[in-house]
């Protein structure tokens, strides 16, 4: 007889599935990051003492090592602490405060905005609601944003400053953004001068499948259209090594880069260059890096289609159900019918299960239709994803009252 939820709840679980964090498994693959620290030694390839301040910018080896990750050139290339989000919330920071190369201080404009493709990342979002940014929705296509809905926000309200973009496998919705996407947001007209694009190419090498995909550079991009300031590319390697302890990028214009130097100037006398060291001489190079996910690649994989095949199976028969098979990514993105999310959450919650609040993949929490849901399955292991699939399905079919 098939199992019922609460046949579910009286099995005890407890289980938290709400973030995309790495499993315990995945972060022992860089072990010897750990254990080879001792030898590595602190001096840099061209002798400079990595315990001691200085270099803003990063260690010389590490900026090139980001450069061939990104496609940039070096000199474009800011390697620094160990989370991407933070220099995505400093960027806005230092853009409301100072201004960015071309124009002045955000704040002096009194209200600005940017464009939030949606679902999509909620601490872009929380950043954006800590600055006081108001945040506009744009639809998202399997191969990136609504362009046409882009171009005529853009077009016509130079109060909107910037949009964040996750081009590859974007969380949650596991779209790939397609050249011609890219060549438009490169390219459109800006009321505002001083348009931002936010590129923030969190899981550039995080592959699902065999195919490797890719996008379009968006630098080049930029460059060719005539608008070499617009994006600032950011990257970091919290989900190749260690989630807590690696290292970020960032790559944009000469001008961007320069503007960024003298604002971290203050806040900063240097990175954490001996993680820099470690980091390189650990991974070597872009090959390097992508043998690493290879067996990340291999741990994940069976996670993400138990999840699926729990879906065929359980939720195949139900109408305005809907969830996608990423080719990338940390996350699945489960539709319910209209006014269900929360109640299923709710209902998982009560059953032993703790999902991302329904919601949170839009600005201010608020999805309007109550339909979303972000499935987190990297975390627990694979026998705890196979188990968390069905009590989600149970969840929603009783959200639905379908035995």
């Amino acid at each position: 007889m098939p199992m019922t939820y609460d046949d579910f709840k009286q099995l005890g679980i407890r289980l938290d599935m709400s973030r995309g964090k790495p499993s315990a498994e995945q972060l022992d693959l860089s072990r010897a990051l750990l254990d080879e620290a001792g030898t590595m030694g602190y001096l840099s390839r061209d002798g400079i003492d990595c315990r001691n301040y200085g270099h803003l910018l990063g260690l010389p080896e590490a900026r090139e090592f980001g450069a061939e990750l990104l496609g940039a050139p070096a000199a474009q290339v800011v390697a620094a602490g160990n989370s991407s989000l933070e220099l995505m919330h400093d960027v806005l920071a230092f853009a409301m405060l100072f201004g960015v190369p071309g124009g002045e201080a955000w704040r002096k404009r009194g209200e600005i905005a940017l464009l939030c493709p949606v679902p999509g990342y909620d601490r872009h979002f929380a950043i954006c609601e800590a600055l006081g940014i108001r945040m506009i929705n744009v639809p998202m296509h399997d191969d990136g944003p609504d362009m046409d809905f882009v171009e005529a926000q853009v077009a016509a309200d130079p109060s909107i400053k910037g949009m964040w973009c996750m081009p590859l496998y974007s969380n949650p919705s596991g779209a790939i953004y397609s050249d011609a996407v890219v060549r438009r947001l490169a390219a459109m007209p800006a009321a505002a001068a001083d348009f931002r694009l936010l590129w923030d190419d969190a899981y550039r090498f995080h592959h699902l499948t065999p195919q490797l995909h890719t996008t379009l550079n968006v630098l080049d991009a930029c460059e060719a259209a005539g608008h070499e300031d617009r994006a600032l590319v950011f990257a970091s390697l919290s989900k190749v090594t260690f989630g807590g302890g690696a290292l970020a990028f960032l790559a944009s214009s000469q001008r961007n880069v320069a503007w960024w130097q003298q604002r971290v100037a203050v806040r900063t006398i240097g990175p954490d260059k001996l993680n820099q060291l470690r980091h390189v001489r650990y991974l070597r190079d872009r090959a390097g890096l992508e043998r690493l996910m290879e067996r990340h690649r291999a741990l994940l994989s069976p996670k993400f289609a138990a999840i699926t095949a729990a879906f065929d199976a359980q939720l195949g028969d139900l109408p305005d159900v809907t969830w996608n098979q990423p080719a990338g990514g940390y996350f699945i993105s489960l539709y319910t019918p209209p006014g269900v999310a929360k109640r299923t959450v709710a209902l998982a919650a009560e059953a032993g299960l703790v999902l991302t609040p329904a919601g949170a993949a839009y600005p201010y929490g608020r999805d309007a239709d109550d339909r979303h849901l972000r499935i987190a399955p990297t975390f627990p292991s694979l026998d705890e994803v196979r188990l968390a699939a069905q009590g989600i399905a149970l969840s929603l079919r009783r959200a639905l009252q379908v035995a």
